[in-house]
C-alpha cells in the first residue's frame, strides 16, 4: 500500500496482544488510531456451531428493552485439547508469560480498530499493523465494495458479542525462522442496510431490539482474523494481521 500509516501503530497492537493489563486499555480516538483486515484462504473451515438469542431486560428499574445477545457455543473436545496443548507449547518455548485471555482481549481491540478504519477506507493506516500481501489485497476488494457491504466491516468494541480462537500454528520456514500464529473468530452486530440473504446463500441473521414503533434491526456478522508473530531471536515482538475475513461481505 502506498500511504503510510499513523506513528506508532504497530507499537500500540504489539502492547495491546502482548502486555498483561495493556489490552484492557482503550484504543486510540479515531483521528489517532489504526486499523486493519486481511483475506483467509487455504485453511480448514471453523467447526464451532453457536446458537443466538436476544432477551429483554426486566424489572422496574430498567428504561426500555435491556439488549442481550446470548451465544452458546458447541465445539469439539478434540479441538479445544489441541489448542490448549499449543498454548502449553508457546508457554515452554517462546513467552512464559502468554496468555490466551489477554491475547483474546487485544484482539478484540485490534478488531474493533481495524474494522473500523477498513469500513472508513483508511488504509494508509494499516501498514504497521497488516502485512503487505494483504494491505494489496484490500486496496483492490475495498474498492470495490458497495457502501452498504463496507458499512458492514465496521464493529463497535461494545458490539462484538462472542470471540473464540481456531486454528493455532507453530512453525519454521526455510531459513529456521520461528512462528506462531492464531486465528480468532468475531461475531458482532451491524446495522448496515443489508438483505436478508448475501449472495452465496450464506443467511445473516436478523435481531430486532424494541418494540413496533421503535424497532431497531441488527445484522449477527461474523469475521476472522489471524494474528501472526515472529520469535526468532532479535525479532521485534510484534503481532501482525496476516488474514482477514468478512464472509460474504470482503470476498
Amino acid at each position: 500500500m502506498a500511504l503510510r500509516a499513523a506513528p506508532g501503530c504497530g507499537r500500540w497492537l504489539a502492547r495491546a496482544l502482548a502486555a498483561p493489563g495493556a489490552a484492557r486499555v482503550p484504543p486510540p480516538p479515531p483521528a489517532a488510531a489504526v486499523a486493519s483486515a486481511l483475506p483467509l484462504a487455504g485453511r480448514r473451515p471453523l467447526r464451532p456451531a453457536a446458537r443466538f438469542a436476544s432477551t429483554a431486560g426486566q424489572g422496574p428499574e430498567a428504561e426500555g428493552p435491556q439488549r442481550r445477545v446470548v451465544v452458546v457455543r458447541i465445539t469439539s473436545p478434540f479441538a479445544w485439547l489441541r489448542t490448549r496443548f499449543y498454548y502449553l507449547l508457546i508457554r515452554l518455548y517462546f513467552d512464559q508469560e502468554f496468555s490466551i485471555e489477554e491475547f483474546t482481549r487485544g484482539a478484540k481491540q485490534a478488531f474493533s480498530v481495524v474494522s473500523k478504519l477498513l469500513s472508513q477506507r483508511k488504509l494508509d493506516l494499516l501498514d504497521e499493523l497488516v502485512s503487505a500481501e494483504v494491505l494489496k489485497v484490500l486496496k483492490e476488494k475495498i474498492s470495490l465494495l458497495p457502501d452498504n457491504h463496507r458499512d458492514a466491516l465496521a464493529a463497535d468494541i461494545d458490539a462484538i458479542m462472542y470471540t473464540t480462537e481456531g486454528d493455532v500454528r507453530i512453525y519454521y520456514d526455510d531459513d529456521g525462522r520461528k512462528f506462531v500464529s492464531i486465528l480468532m473468530r468475531f461475531w458482532y452486530l451491524n446495522g448496515a442496510n443489508l438483505p436478508d440473504e448475501v449472495p452465496g446463500e450464506t443467511k445473516v441473521f436478523q435481531i430486532m431490539f424494541g418494540d413496533e414503533s421503535t424497532k431497531e434491526k441488527r445484522h449477527l456478522l461474523t469475521a476472522n482474523y489471524e494474528f501472526q508473530r515472529e520469535f526468532t531471536e532479535g525479532a521485534k515482538p510484534d503481532w501482525t494481521i496476516t488474514r482477514i475475513e468478512h464472509p460474504r461481505l470482503l470476498e
